[in-house]
């Protein structure tokens, strides 16, 4: 098993956030290898950098432009994103290529313990478990990790 730190991107437009997430990205073992605030500055870093994962908001400075940033970085860069969104809602049913979501407002543990949970996904290529709370996966990445027979083989899990 692959053992290196995932390089994580992040890319919020609200500086407060980023910095956050920085911070909580390092916390778990991981690098934060860049930090983007608009979806060129982002598809950029992701094709210069590529990240083991991306934490993309679906708005950003200049506009609603994350889910065309995390389609782009699937199709195009092979990357694997995450979305960190108060904007749930507005995902498309395939979430375009992203592994899932979290929504806004989120807690510190929250996200440390997604965090912890996807780089165990991202090095094994399956789920130890079913997502922890406050993490969403998406229908493919649930399916690719074996989530969804977890939960068919555990019928009371949540």
């Amino acid at each position: 098993m692959d053992e290196r730190p995932l390089d994580v991107l992040i890319v919020e437009d609200e500086v407060l956030l980023a910095t956050e997430l920085e911070f909580l990205v390092g916390e778990v073992g991981c690098n934060a290898v860049g930090l983007a605030m608009s979806s060129d500055e982002a598809v950029a870093m992701a094709n210069d950098l590529r990240p083991d994962l991306a934490l993309v908001d679906v708005h950003l400075r200049d506009g609603p432009t994350g889910v065309e940033v995390v389609r782009k970085i699937h199709d195009d860069c092979g990357g694997v994103a995450l979305f960190m969104t108060a904007n749930v809602k507005r995902l498309p049913d395939d979430f375009a290529g992203a592994c899932g979501v979290i929504g806004k407002p989120y807690s510190e543990h929250g996200v440390k313990t997604a965090l912890a949970y996807l780089t165990i996904c991202l090095r094994e290529g399956r789920a130890p478990s079913p997502p922890p709370i406050g993490l969403e996966l998406s229908p493919a990445y649930a399916e690719r990790w074996g989530v969804t027979a977890l939960l068919r083989a555990v019928p009371h899990a949540v």
